[in-house]
């Protein structure tokens, strides 16, 4: 019916089948001129409307011209010109003057309607381009597929036409025939400039910052944009600064705000929801109105707030219930709303990936189809060869589609997750600067940077492979049905053994799991066992016991490596399993299909369809089990997000800002509390502190002093009263807060800097004589929690900060028990002072020190966080209170040596614990970063008492101010540590060979081969299908014989079943060759580290020691083992199907050579951008993390400043670095796979284009063997050049671990000349000339020290900063070596004996008591030479007797990581047992500086006088008193001796020694005694 109206239309036939059905197939010419006609205009017309919009909207139209667009138009105008021809050439024909035609015949209709429906279009797509214009578009996806349509939908009558005309030898119709090619060629022109880019000039200067922005259609969907940057990665390692500008939507601003905006609302209705469910489980209503008061009060206000995200009043009496239902843990706080959340922000990415999937999946199924064609095809030779070109284009065509949709999906799928995961991270950080401190007290600074790298990383992963949930089951699904049209219900056998794989492999991952995590729990016991180490690495120096703690590394790591094996062979038998899997599906589903009936015969078809329908079967079953396992983490993680994002914030209504107050701070009859509905810790606050005052608050420890801090910073809840502040706020902690910035941003903290002003600042603060020392002045980048500074410079340096500020209120904690008393003093009168820079502004200072109290204006006493008066120091001292207790507690302890009453020279100490009798030089010469002493490392072992106490390590500063000067480094220094290594370009053979030769060749040769056999048995089994399908050919009319189809059946499965052995051996080998490796690579690295020399420690951050131990040991023990194995297979397996295609077609030798040399380069490309991009990613992540952990440790300054804003910029910025090279890098695998898939695309395509011109000489069986080969080849190559890249990126940890492995070593631990056996046994000292530097290049730091010290004396060494002290002694212990000169210790030189029989033979009270995690037993004896009663004894005269036997595991009581269960005072009389326990005659005691309490301090002192009496003593003072008993005092300075004599007759000279005891005030105490 149709067809008869259409022939009338066109006046010819619409549709005959002979057309087609011969040698040179053509179509009609009435469906030329129809069909092909209308289907891409109605593509056109379908478009059009989405284009014309830009008309309708007003805009000015000042867009730019460009040529490119004029030259679209004039195009376009000439085709309608063509069209109005072709109308005036019908009208002609029909109506002009008839020249000899007898009878009037018209056109038919079709010539009419043709030319007005082109015009018409053509008019629209004139219309369609301005519209383009307007909106500034680059291209158009529409139009050039319109007109790609129009250009393919036109070679068919093109060729009809020219094969007509060669066939009658004349042109038919001529001047038609001449519009036609002319618009023809004019359609092509048009298909090609539609191609190109039409960039206008301001979107020129975007694309120039990012290509994306200014790529045309074709180049965004093969992602050709990026071929600048694979260019520039080859010819050289990429570093941040080539990365590209972020696109507007792929910021982290944009995203964070989408986010916040859909949380919010969603946030919002999970609290509704909430307090319904709490309103049905608690009917008390009289609760329930108090909570809706609190939420609607609270979120009235919180609106205004900007900075706040929502105030959670509500929430907060939610906590009552906490306690109430501990149970039901859930119910704690509004759940589900994260994930409606995450959708609402991303729904229309999520929708058109979901799209680009389900054409992808659906695309999948065709490919077997046509496959089935092929080989229908080539069984019978009648049919005619155009078909089997055709299929084999279809092929082509179906897989560059499939390749260009899965590509598109991937793209949109990966980049989601990376905006899931930046948007958690934002929200994370906005979270953490507002959360209440209950919130912040549940999880520690660890866990909440936990939220933002682990669990933010896991919805990453999640958001990557989500369409898998429904895709999975509808591949499947298809999948079956298209297999049980193939082989009826058969396939149900093959599935069975699918669905019996699925809990086989489930069980395997459960106890894969099992061993996982006892892994982890070696790796971490490994871990802080060798962060100890590392941390402790001078006292393990100093008492030789490195091979003790070497022995507890390797016995750990021994465990860890037999859980490593066990697991490697349970992944041995899962590979086996699934390697087998697809040969057993087969086996299982052909033999049923031919024993089931003997009519039933595989035909090669059936046979290579079916596999190719497994093939496809097997990734969405694999991925099920993995899925579930990813969702539920995620639902973990979820979890944890919505506990923390909807925890509750700070109380934003605490502090309020009336105007109306005239008092600077009022504390109006405050209580406040830490925790909600906790015990107040400062109750009936009444405070009232004018503008421009000097406050002092004063009370015992633990009175409040603090917490009155916090609470005026709003930090505390208030249960009753209000406080009231005017004016901004600084804040000095008691602990500083120092960035990892430079030194003059962490003082400027944010504001502009004015060069005077910073000037004055750094003069008052005590800061200019340290800014000469390090490297690059105030531009020196001070490390991670200040780690280059000492002590009392970071309290400097946190308190110019507050100065610089200028704030009207500044709150200075304890700013001055950090810092010596004579630069107390300055920083008082210069800074806090009433003379000082800060005199104008309200200053409230909380203090120990007694000195400044007369010259402040009001003091306020708390005891237990009560006021207990209040006035100025003479007034609070006639009225006999508490402050006049406080005074004389705090004079006692000042005036412990010289029992004087409060006016004597007190002032020099101030109530320092640490009483330094040494004035310090001024403390100005900080601890200069060049001299990477043995400083560093001591600062590490105690920054934790020292930054309260003490500000400059005296025992460490041994350069000599002049030295940094003239080191080379001081120009460039302004960083602290040189920068770790970054390899870059290719790895090197040798590093190959290197993990080669820990394996050991014959495992590496073994393993290849096992690897090769199962290859070729793999071919060999699909060989043999091949063979079995001709069968079919043969039997075709006979009965086909049992016992025939036995031995095909049994063949087929044995060949299977060897594969899975062969990978089974060949894993199994694998696994034992890799953790033997490991086993060798580890110890290599640990005996090394163990033997480095301190200097190594000092230039090295610990965090790179441990990291080669934790990262690197762990990619040598898992990562590398599993890419080696994936990496093998795929190469095999690439190299398979080649050789079963070359089998098959061999022609197909000539296409493999340039398709490698493609592949090679692409692949080179790839790998060399890839890596680079990698490396770049995690370099650019780690700042995230830091600034994260800095602003969560440091929140209560940056709130009381008020820099919230500042600080989510910044994280903003350092997460925008980090996303421009995590864009790229998700752009170079697409990048990567769409030219690879290209590759593999035209592997099948010739394959199946050579199986059809070699038709004749071919079996189908092979045909669908090598085409079906070749399907799965696209997905092996892809994989291959993953493999190679990650193989190369994990090899880097083998390199890592070599580089440390190889390290200079300090001396031999014992060489062959051995000291006697009880050397030594007078304890005679001999230093002749000795001189010693820290490392060659550097200056001495002793110049020529001669002495002689006799048995059993007693030495003093004392000296400014500096003069060499500690020198001394780790010259002695031969921590440093002498560069010229010698020590004799009674008359052996120590320099010819070995390291430990010199360390075991002196022993030493280091300043700091260093502990290790262990027992108590293990800290003294850790080689366990010393019976329990000698123990006992030691402890007993250590004084630690009583406690240890108080505990209930006695000697066997652990010690907690550093000693943290310890008293500090414990702690130093455990390091006295050590001592006690080593029974040497020669005893050095580095005097602790840090605050032993003066109990502890007295019972050590008379310890080492009873039970070292017959032992040489010397001891490195800092407080004179506890030398005056000394037989002889060395006096040191700039590492020479001045003075060396009793302490009497040093008194009696009245040189230096003198002046420094007049300085410490023992002169006159001295003379009365004396």
């Amino acid at each position: 019916m149709c067809a008869a109206v259409l022939e009338g239309y066109c006046g010819s036939v619409f549709w005959n089948s002979s057309y087609v059905d011969r040698e040179d197939p053509d179509l009609p010419v009435c469906l030329e001129q129809t069909v092909l006609v209308w289907i891409p205009l109605g593509f056109l017309w379908l478009c059009a409307p989405w284009h014309l919009l830009a008309l309708c909207r007003r805009t000015k139209d000042t867009r730019y011209m460009s040529k490119l667009y004029i030259a679209k138009q004039l195009v376009v105008s000439l085709l309608f010109l063509t069209a109005i021809s072709g109308l005036a050439i019908t009208l002609g024909e029909d109506f002009g003057p008839s020249q000899a035609k007898p009878t009037p015949e018209h056109n038919p209709a079709v010539y009419y309607t043709n030319p007005i429906i082109y015009a018409v279009s053509w008019v629209m797509v004139l219309l369609c381009q301005e519209g383009l214009r307007r909106r500034g578009s680059v291209d158009s996806t529409t139009l050039l597929l319109f007109w790609f349509l129009v250009v393919v939908c036109d070679i068919f009558p093109l060729q009809t036409i020219i094969r007509e005309a060669l066939r009658q030898g004349e042109f038919v119709d001529l001047p038609r025939l001449c519009l036609f090619c002319i618009a023809f060629s004019l359609e092509v022109i048009a298909l090609i400039l539609s191609a190109v880019a039409d960039i206008s000039p301001e979107a020129r200067e975007v694309a120039k910052k990012n290509p994306e922005a200014g790529a045309a259609f074709l180049s965004r969907v093969t992602f050709n944009w990026f071929n600048s940057m694979a260019i520039k990665g080859y010819r050289q390692p990429l570093v941040q600064e080539d990365m590209w500008a972020l696109k507007e939507e792929e910021s982290t601003g944009y995203i964070n705000s989408h986010f916040q905006h859909f949380m919010q609302t969603e946030f919002a209705a999970a609290r509704r929801r909430y307090q319904k469910r709490l309103a049905k489980n608690q009917n008390r209503t009289t609760h329930n109105e108090a909570f809706s008061n609190g939420l609607s009060t609270g979120l009235g206000k919180g609106i205004s707030q900007d900075v706040l995200m929502m105030e959670d009043r509500g929430k907060k009496d939610d906590k009552k219930e906490k306690k109430t239902k501990k149970k039901k843990e859930e119910e704690n706080y509004p759940t589900s709303w994260l994930i409606p959340t995450i959708y609402k922000t991303f729904k229309w990415v999520l929708i058109e990936s979901a799209i680009f999937k389900l054409l992808q999946d659906l695309l999948s199924f065709v490919s077997p189809h046509l496959l089935k064609l092929m080989i229908t095809f080539t069984q019978d030779q009648d049919r005619h060869a155009w078909e089997g070109y055709l299929f084999a284009v279809l092929l082509l065509v179906v897989a560059l589609l499939q390749s260009l949709f899965l590509q598109q999906y991937f793209q949109r799928c990966f980049v989601l997750g990376i905006k899931v995961r930046t948007a958690i991270m934002a929200a994370v950080y906005k979270k953490a600067l507002v959360v209440s401190n209950d919130t912040r007290k549940e999880s520690t600074v660890g866990e909440t940077v936990n939220l933002m790298s682990a669990d933010a990383q896991r919805f990453n992963d999640m958001t990557n492979f989500i369409h898998l949930l429904w895709s999975c089951p509808l591949q499947i699904g298809l999948a079956i049905l298209f297999l049980w049209q193939e082989l009826g219900f058969s396939v149900f056998a093959g599935l069975a053994v699918m669905i019996l794989m699925v809990p086989i492999n489930g069980l395997l991952a459960t106890k894969a799991r099992k061993f996982q995590i006892e892994n982890m729990k070696f790796k971490d016991k490994r871990l802080k066992i060798m962060n100890e180490i590392l941390n402790g690495m001078k006292i393990l120096k100093l008492y030789a016991w490195e091979p003790s703690f070497q022995a507890q590394v390797q016995g750990v790591r021994g465990q860890e490596l037999n859980v490593m094996k066990k697991f490697a062979y349970l992944t041995s038998v899962s590979t086996f399993i699934f390697s087998c899997a697809p040969a057993l599906v087969s086996l299982a589903t052909f033999a049923v299909f031919v024993g089931v009936s003997s009519d039933n015969v595989l035909t090669a078809e059936k046979a290579f369809t079916s596999i190719s329908l497994f093939n496809i079967l097997r990734f969405p079953l694999a991925m099920l089990p993995m899925l579930m396992a990813a969702l539920v983490q995620t639902t973990v993680s979820r979890k944890r997000l919505e506990k923390f994002l909807g925890g509750e914030d700070l109380e934003s209504d605490i502090v309020r800002h009336d105007p109306s107050f005239c008092s600077a701070v009022n504390v109006c009859n405050g209580s406040f509390s830490w925790q909600k509905d906790g015990e107040p810790q400062l109750k009936n606050v009444r405070l009232d502190i004018k503008p421009g005052r000097l406050v002092a608050v004063v009370g015992a420890v633990g009175s409040g002093k603090s917490s009155l801090m916090s609470a005026i910073l709003g930090e505390m809840h208030c249960t009753k009263g209000f406080i009231n502040i005017q004016g901004s706020l600084a804040f000095v902690p008691q602990q500083a807060w120092i960035q990892n910035a430079t030194l003059r941003d962490n003082i400027m903290f944010g504001s502009p800097l004015e060069e005077k002003r910073f000037q004055e600042v750094i003069q008052a603060c005590a800061l200019a004589p340290d800014l000469e020392l390090l490297p690059g002045g105030d531009m020196t980048e001070i490390g991670e929690k200040g780690i280059n500074l000492s002590g009392g410079q970071k309290q400097r340096v946190s308190l110019a900060r507050a100065a610089y500020s200028q704030a009207d209120i500044c709150l200075l904690d304890d700013p001055l028990s950090a810092v010596d008393s004579h630069v107390g003093k300055h920083l008082f009168h210069k800074v806090i002072g009433p003379n000082g820079i800060l005199k104008d502004k309200t200053r409230i200072l909380v203090t120990h020190g007694v000195t400044f109290l007369p010259q402040v204006d009001e003091i306020v006493v708390l005891v237990d966080g009560v006021i207990s008066e209040v006035g100025s120091y003479d007034s609070l001292r006639s009225s006999k209170g508490a402050f006049s207790e406080f005074l004389d507690t705090y004079a006692k302890e000042q005036n412990n040596d010289d029992k004087n009453s409060t006016k004597s020279e007190s002032e020099h100490d101030q109530g320092l614990a640490d009483e330094d009798m040494i004035p310090e030089g001024d403390d100005t010469q900080p601890d200069s970063p060049l001299e990477d002493t043995v400083t560093a490392t001591l600062k590490r072992e105690n920054s934790i008492r020292r930054s309260q106490r003490n500000s400059s390590f005296r025992a460490a500063r041994k350069s000599s101010t002049k030295k940094s000067e003239n080191v080379g480094e001081t120009n460039k220094g302004q960083r602290l540590i040189e920068k770790e290594t970054m390899e870059t370009g290719q790895v090197k053979l040798s590093v190959y060979l290197e993990y080669m030769r820990s394996i050991g060749w014959g495992y590496t040769v073994a393993v290849f081969l096992l690897y090769l056999i199962q290859n070729i048995a793999y071919i060999g089994q699909n060989i043999w299908l091949s063979d079995w399908t001709n069968d079919a050919l043969e039997y075709s009319n006979l009965t086909y014989p049992p016992e025939k189809r036995d031995t095909r059946v049994g063949v087929f499965g044995a060949l299977g079943v060897a594969q899975g052995l062969f990978v089974f051996l060949g894993t199994l080998l694998l696994a034992n060759a890799s953790v033997a490796a490991s086993r060798i690579l580890h110890s290599r690295l640990l005996n090394n580290i163990l033997h480095a020399p301190m200097l190594f420690f000092d230039t090295t951050p610990i965090g790179r020691v441990v990291n080669r131990f934790a990262k690197d040991i762990f990619t040598v023990d898992e990562a590398i083992p599993q890419s080696l194995r994936a990496w093998i297979m795929c190469l095999l397996g690439v190299l398979g199907t080649l050789f079963v295609i070359c089998l098959a077609t061999p022609f197909f030798t000539i296409v493999i050579i340039p398709l490698a040399v493609v592949y090679f380069f692409v692949q080179r490309f790839y790998v060399a951008t890839s890596r680079q991009l990698r490396r770049l990613d995690s370099v650019s992540r780690s700042p995230i993390y830091s600034h994260f952990g800095e602003t969560v440790s440091g929140l209560s300054v940056i709130r009381a400043y008020g820099h919230q804003e500042r600080f989510l910029q910044h994280n903003e910025t350092t997460m925008d670095e980090n996303l421009k090279t995590v864009y790229p890098w998700i752009v170079s695998n697409r990048w990567l796979a769409i030219r690879l898939e290209f590759v593999g695309n035209l592997v099948v395509f010739f394959a199946a284009l050579l199986a059809v011109i070699s038709r004749d000489s071919l079996d189908s069986g092979l045909v669908g063997l090598s085409i079906s080969y070749s399907l799965n080849v696209t997905q092996t190559l892809n994989w291959l050049v993953r493999m190679t890249s990650e193989l190369e990126t994990n090899i880097v940890a083998v390199e890592r671990v070599t580089e440390y492995s190889v390290i200079e070593n300090e001396a031999k631990w014992v060489t062959d000349t051995r000291p006697p056996e009880n050397w030594p046994e007078v304890g005679r000292l001999q230093f002749e000339n000795y001189k010693v530097r820290y490392r060659p290049g550097l200056d001495l730091v002793l110049h020529g020290i001669s002495c002689e010290i006799g048995s059993t004396e007693k030495i003093g060494i004392v000296g400014r900063t500096g003069a060499g002290k500690s020198s001394l002694t780790n010259g002695l212990f031969r921590i440093i070596e002498a560069a010229e000169g010698r020590i004799l210790i009674d008359g052996v030189d120590i320099s010819k004996i070995g390291l430990h029989d010199l360390r075991n033979n002196l022993t030493i009270i280091p300043q700091d008591p260093v502990l290790f995690s262990g027992t108590l037993r293990m800290n003294l004896d850790p080689f366990d030479t010393s019976s329990d009663e000698e123990i006992w004894r030691v402890l007993e005269l250590s004084h630690l007797k009583e406690y240890v036997a108080g505990l209930q595991e006695g000697l066997q009581y652990e010690v907690a990581e550093g000693g943290e269960n310890l008293s500090v005072g414990q702690r130093q009389l455990l390091c006295l047992a050590r001592a006690l326990i080593r029974k040497s005659r020669i005893l050095i005691l580095d005097e602790a500086t840090a605050a032993v309490d003066l109990e502890t301090d007295n019972l050590i002192q008379t310890t080492i006088r009873k039970e070292f009496a017959h032992c040489t003593v010397l001891t490195i003072a800092h407080r004179l008193h506890s030398i005056m008993d000394s037989s002889r005092v060395m006096v040191l300075d700039a590492g020479r001796i001045l003075e060396f004599d009793s302490p009497s007759s040093l008194l009696d000279k009245k040189g230096h020694f003198y002046a420094m005891a007049k300085d410490a005030g023992l002169i006159e105490a001295e003379s009365t005694s004396l």
